[in-house]
C-alpha cells in the first residue's frame, strides 16, 4: 500500500513558492528521512502530510486518503510531534497526563480513560524509559526528557505512521540514544516513521530512504543513492563532506539548525 503519494504539488505562501513540482511514492512499511537546509520546506511538506497546510496545486494522498479533504481520517492513523521549542503547555500537567492526551483526544465526548488506556499509557512510558517519572510535572523535565514523552504520546494513538520534526534538536546524547532504542523498536513493529531533520547521521542505521529537499525535491532514493555527493553540493554547497562505506553514508554539512 502507498504509504503517501504526491503528484505536481506546489505550495505558495505571500506569492513565495515553498514547495515547486513535488512529485513522490512511497510503500508502507517505511523509514524516510527528509534532509534539507533551514528554509527547504521540510516542516511544510509534513504539514502537508497532515491536511494542515493545503497544496497550491497538485495531489496528496496519504494510506489512500487525501489530507485535504479527509484531515479526521489521515490523522487517526498518523502520530505528529512537531519541532519541541513549539510546545507549550501552559496548564500544569503530569507525564501521565500528556501521554495520555493522545489517547483520548481520539476520543468522542465525554472523554475518560478505561482500564486499557491507562495501560497502554504504561506501556509507552515503559518503553521510552519514563514510567518511573510518570507522576512528575511535565515543564519540570529536560527537554530530551520532554521529547521522549512527546513521542510517547503520539505512539500511544496506535498510528501506522509516526512523523516527527526535528526530533533531536536540543536533545542531549543520552537522550538521542533513548529515542533512536525506540524509534527502532517501533520500526520492528511494522510502523512507517517519516523524520524531518538537519542531520542524518544519528539515523545512518534506521533510515531506507533519503530525501533531499530544497522547496524542490534534489533527490530520492536508497541512502547511497539520495546522499550523492554531488546533489549534496547543490544545496549545501561545495564544503559538503560524505563519508561512504556503509549502508547510510556519514554526510557533514557544516548546517545547523535554526
Amino acid at each position: 500500500m502507498s504509504l503517501m503519494e504526491l503528484e505536481g504539488v506546489d505550495v505558495i505562501f505571500n506569492g513565495n513558492k515553498v514547495l515547486d513540482n513535488i512529485s513522490v511514492r512511497l510503500d508502507s512499511p517505511a523509514f524516510l528521512t527528509i534532509m534539507g537546509p533551514n528554509g527547504s520546506g521540510k516542516t511544510t511538506l509534513i504539514k502537508l502530510l497532515l491536511g494542515i497546510i493545503l497544496p497550491s496545486r497538485g495531489k496528496v494522498t496519504v494510506l489512500g486518503f487525501d489530507p485535504t479533504r479527509n484531515p479526521l481520517e489521515v490523522r487517526k492513523k498518523v502520530g505528529y510531534v512537531p519541532q519541541k521549542e513549539r510546545m507549550s503547555f501552559e496548564v500544569p500537567l503530569r507525564v501521565e497526563d500528556v501521554v495520555q492526551m493522545g489517547i483520548l483526544s481520539r476520543k468522542n465526548v465525554p472523554r475518560f480513560p478505561s482500564r486499557d488506556d491507562r495501560k497502554r499509557v504504561e506501556e509507552v512510558l515503559k518503553i521510552v524509559d519514563m514510567l518511573e517519572r510518570r507522576d512528575e510535572p511535565f515543564m519540570n523535565l529536560s527537554g530530551g526528557q520532554q521529547q521522549r514523552v512527546l513521542i510517547a504520546r503520539a505512539v500511544a494513538q496506535e498510528p501506522r505512521i509516526l512523523l516527527l520534526d526535528e526530533p533531536f534538536n536540543g536533545v542531549d546524547a543520552n537522550n538521542q540514544s533513548q529515542i533512536l532504542q525506540f524509534l527502532k523498536k517501533i520500526k520492528d513493529k511494522g510502523v512507517s516513521v517519516i523524520v524531518v531533520t538537519h542531520d542524518i547521521n544519528p539515523l545512518a542505521e534506521l533510515t531506507d530512504y533519503v530525501m533531499l529537499l530544497n522547496r524542490s525535491i534534489v533527490s530520492f532514493g536508497k541512502p547511497q543513492e539520495a546522499l550523492d555527493y554531488v546533489r549534496l553540493c547543490q544545496i549545501y554547497g561545495p564544503s559538503v563532506q560524505v563519508i561512504t562505506g556503509k549502508a547510510c553514508p556519514m554526510v557533514i554539512t557544516g548546517d545547523t539548525h535554526a
